[in-house]
């Protein structure tokens, strides 16, 4: 049967708008679809370490050219072409000046991954939830009490937008930690939270991180300015994010903090790490100091960097220190350590990881002077924890009791971005996150902020440790 022009026509046109319709389709069955903006981090391939349900395996990338984008490329791809449990993962790169005015108007995905240079990144985050994109952020979120505000507004404007903006907070997913936690919801064991006082806080928790580190099996390369505190932060606001973070969700868990109310800082300092040219080419591949370190280099070679902080402070009329020290490189066998204590009525729970815990974090419950029977409270507790942590045992020790955490438990802390992404992606599913979240995430960097003024103005700084 010959067809005339017009039903040719029409018939073609059905046929274009059900091919339309099918791609529609095809793309609609991943209801997230990544952006990784500027990543100049680490963190932000982390993130794609693993594959997600419901994430469209095509990301789009929008950065400056440079070394920065193609490291991250470079990790993509090893993570693609791993021989155990390879992910696909297909990079649709963008490179140019105008890669985020480029990104805002091709709208290719939906949540914007971002891990890099921080000294923009409040700004990222506005304009990006500003256009209607949800934001999964590596920390710190700021670095300075000057854009504290524009941070704040951010999230009032991802609530108006009805897009969800979040930190990468991996520390809650260390097992150590979650059962420091778990013990501590337990007053048979652990009493009730001390108050303390600034000589001897109700928490301390100390992380000592180091600029030279493998991972993903190799040595990481870092780019230069991530020695520059004008653009990655100083210690005291980039590291102790995760460490204030631990304290508001171990202290007062679930509950909203609202910083204006319930946080006053009691003292803070900063100090410096010094770094020779030789290590700074060892770990950036670059010859030479450049010229925005300048201004941090003295007799011509040697590098200081702010690296490190303490701050102490009162959360609900709790005492608390947090610090962070960045060494050069850990002694072999070592890495990156955590020290934390949280004091109860009964007993303290205390994470250490020194040589004698072979540098892995292990918790220990030690009861306090005039305790009740510990022994017999851990008989009844112990089975409550093992409801959420099946496996988990206790040990008597001298000093109390050692925590025995199955192998199973310990991923290590690359694996705790693929934590953090997929709790994101379920709070996305569901809409929301739980109301304490935002006030949280705003409290925590209105302490690190603050903090970070008040160690500037203090007499008490030191040049190194």
């Amino acid at each position: 049967m010959k067809l005339t022009p017009a039903v040719s026509s029409l018939l073609l046109a059905a046929l274009v708008t059900a091919c339309q319709s099918s791609d529609k389709s095809e793309k609609s069955m991943a209801d997230f679809r990544l952006i990784t903006l500027d990543p100049g981090h680490f963190h932000a391939a982390l993130v794609q370490k693993t594959m997600y349900e419901g994430v469209d395996s095509t990301v789009h990338v929008y950065a400056p050219d440079g070394p920065d984008v193609q490291l991250h490329l470079d990790k993509i791809e090893g993570y693609n072409t791993r021989a155990d449990n390879p992910t696909q993962w297909k990079e649709d790169v963008y490179k140019g000046a105008d890669f985020l005015d480029k990104m805002l108007a091709d709208k290719q995905g939906n949540v914007v991954v971002m891990a890099g240079n921080n000294r923009l990144k409040t700004d990222y985050i506005q304009k990006t939830v500003g256009a209607g994109f949800n934001v999964l952020a590596d920390k710190p979120m700021v670095i300075s009490a000057s854009n504290f505000d524009k941070l704040k507004e951010s999230f009032a404007t991802a609530e108006k937008n009805k897009v969800l903006l979040y930190d990468i907070m991996t520390e809650r997913y260390e097992i150590s930690t979650m059962l420091q936690r778990a013990f501590s919801r337990q007053p048979e064991v652990f009493g009730t939270l001390e108050k303390g006082t600034p000589e001897k806080p109700a928490v301390t928790k100390e992380s000592v991180h180091h600029f030279y580190k493998n991972v993903s099996g190799s040595i990481l390369t870092r780019p230069a300015w991530f020695m520059d505190v004008e653009q990655q932060g100083e210690g005291i606001v980039d590291v102790t994010t995760h460490l204030v973070d631990l304290v508001q969700w171990e202290c007062f868990p679930e509950q909203a903090i609202d910083y204006q109310k319930d946080i006053s800082l009691t003292s803070a300092r900063r100090w410096t790490t010094d770094m020779s040219l030789s290590q700074f080419k060892a770990i950036t591949k670059q010859n030479a100091f450049p010229d925005y370190l300048k201004k941090d280099v003295v007799k011509d070679s040697i590098l200081r960097v702010y690296s490190n902080g303490e701050i102490n402070y009162t959360l609900r009329g709790v005492h608390a220190k947090v610090s962070v020290t960045w060494a050069y490189k850990a002694p072999e066998g070592a890495g990156d350590t955590h020290y934390s204590i949280m004091r109860g009525t009964n007993a303290n729970l205390i994470i250490r990881q020194g040589a004698e815990q072979k540098y892995k974090p292990t918790l220990y419950i030690e009861p306090v002077a005039g305790s009740k029977d510990i022994a017999g409270a851990l008989k009844t507790v112990l089975p409550k924890i093992q409801q959420e942590f099946p496996g988990v045992e206790v040990k008597k020790i001298a000093s109390g009791w050692e925590v025995v955490i199955p192998e199973k438990y310990k991923e290590g802390h690359e694996a705790h971005f693929g934590r953090v992404a997929q709790k994101y992606i379920d709070y996305l599913k569901a809409g929301k996150m739980p109301a304490w979240e935002v006030p949280n995430m705003i409290a925590k960097y209105y302490t690190t902020t603050q903090a970070l003024e008040l160690a500037k103005k203090s007499k008490g700084e030191r040049a190194k440790e």
